[in-house]
């Protein structure tokens, strides 16, 4: 039986991160990474399926200087975002947030990002093993604590720590931390792969270049139906973008109020459009004068197969670590990442890293404070907005929309601007900070370390 320091359980932004970190401080670290293939990859790699862009404020998250990142995972650099709704845009070119990211931000290839990180990791000592699932996590709490990894292969491997980092599936993260949940208690009941994820789908098209140039992320709001359900337009290279979506799992279109109010969808749908469905639908809309197969073709040979990817993505609160059993969840699978903000790698770099550095040091114990002190402005700005905007349809975009763009100044948010737009603009910031401080405590966490039984 292999015995190792530290073993990690998935290959991607935050199980390469932790990687990195825990064999960086000198611990015997190894990966388990089940791995798929894509066109885009040589060999086996991490789920690597992304709208994957990166604003500014974010690489100071991640902790890199930004001269740290290969110039080969940048795609193209970011000159603002727009966000639009049925009737009404509003267009900003920086996040108002200082960062040392010259730009707004970047659009970058998630797969060579993640085969980056996992080179850092191997350079520092980490091994790493790819096609390898880890079917079974057993603990042991006598005298300390050690685990006990069951592979599908029939190998077992011991471990003093364990770094979740299994994406928002949590395949093997809910079994490893039912252990220590109370009785008759799961903790599927918060982070359930299909009750608490969004599922997201995009495709890879080649957009006319009199539409490529603006060098805007676009996102649609309020025109299909969902709590933080949106279309989006990543620009990429060579004129290519990644047009896609993000949608709850599973929802009933019949309990939808208003559906009439939806652009994206059609009074003859009696279940919820496909994610190709939606997204001709979203470009018909918007480019009515272009074909859509001849003028936005789909680029086979990217992406993760035929040009096309669908992945979940976290939509619930994250939760804390039982660090007192010698077990961090970093990543998608603590519910970091956010559908909010189309994923997370930024949040999952981190997490990682600050769990594989305090396993690597023997100091777990500091987990949940640490990745809290680094990532909890982030959540609580994400868990503010996503609670505002719930039960919000067509018309509530519309109007909030109109009131925002009536605070910008050029692109840019000015408090004065605040004023010009009256009382309603005076409500909006009104409502925004009250609820983000009603979370100043952190109460976003829907499982706290208390919760578990260790």
């Amino acid at each position: 039986m292999q015995q190792v320091d530290v073993a990690v359980v998935g290959g991607g932004p935050a199980g390469s991160s932790a990687a990195h970190e825990a064999a960086a401080s000198g611990a015997d670290t190894v990966v388990f990474e089940k791995g798929v293939p894509r066109a885009d990859r040589e060999g086996l790699g991490a789920d690597s399926t992304d709208a994957a862009g990166m604003l500014d404020y974010w690489v100071d998250i991640m902790d890199f200087k930004p001269s740290e990142i290969p110039d080969d995972v940048i795609l193209s650099e970011l000159a603002g975002a727009q966000f639009r709704s049925p009737n009404e845009s509003v267009t900003i070119r920086d996040t108002g947030i200082s960062s040392s990211y010259p730009s707004f931000g970047f659009s970058f290839h998630r797969a060579r990002f993640d085969d980056w990180l996992r080179e850092r990791a191997e350079d520092a000592g980490a091994e790493y093993r790819i096609g390898v699932s880890v079917s079974d996590v057993t603990t042991d709490m006598t005298g300390g604590h050690s685990h006990h990894l069951e592979l599908a292969d029939g190998e077992d491997v011991e471990a003093t720590y364990l770094i979740l980092a299994d994406g928002p599936q949590r395949t093997v993260t809910t079994g490893a931390l039912d252990q220590f949940m109370p009785r008759n208690r799961s903790i599927t009941e918060y982070v359930g792969a299909d009750s608490a994820n969004h599922i997201a789908y995009q495709e890879h098209r080649r957009v006319p270049e009199e539409l490529f140039d603006e060098g805007l992320l676009k996102f649609w709001w309020g025109v299909m139906p969902g709590h933080t359900a949106y279309p989006w337009v990543f620009p990429n290279d060579d004129n290519v973008a990644r047009i896609g979506l993000t949608m709850p799992m599973g929802m009933d279109l019949s309990t939808v109020p208003n559906r009439h109010e939806y652009d994206l969808l059609d009074p003859d749908d009696e279940q919820v459009p496909a994610g190709a469905t939606y997204i001709r639908r979203l470009l018909e809309r918007e480019y009515p004068e272009y074909d859509v197969d001849e003028d936005f073709p789909l680029v086979e040979d990217r992406g993760k197969r035929g040009g096309t990817e669908a992945y979940p993505i976290s939509s619930t609160r994250p939760i804390e670590s039982p660090t007192a059993a010698g077990i961090a969840v970093t990543g998608g699978a603590m519910g970091a990442t956010s559908a909010f903000h189309e994923g997370g790698d930024h949040v999952a770099v981190r997490t990682g890293k600050i769990a594989g550095r305090l396993a690597g040091r023997g100091r777990l114990d500091r987990y949940n404070d640490q990745w809290r002190a680094a990532i909890g402005e982030e959540v609580r700005r994400n868990v503010t907005l996503a609670d505002m905007v719930r039960d919000w349809g067509p018309s509530d975009w519309d109007r909030t929309f109109a009131t925002v763009d009536n605070m910008m100044n050029r692109g840019r948010y000015q408090p004065r601007q605040v004023l010009s737009a009256g009382l309603s603009g005076l409500k909006l910031l009104g409502e925004y900070e009250y609820r983000k401080l009603r979370l100043r405590l952190g109460d976003y966490a829907q499982v706290t370390e208390d919760d578990y039984v260790a």
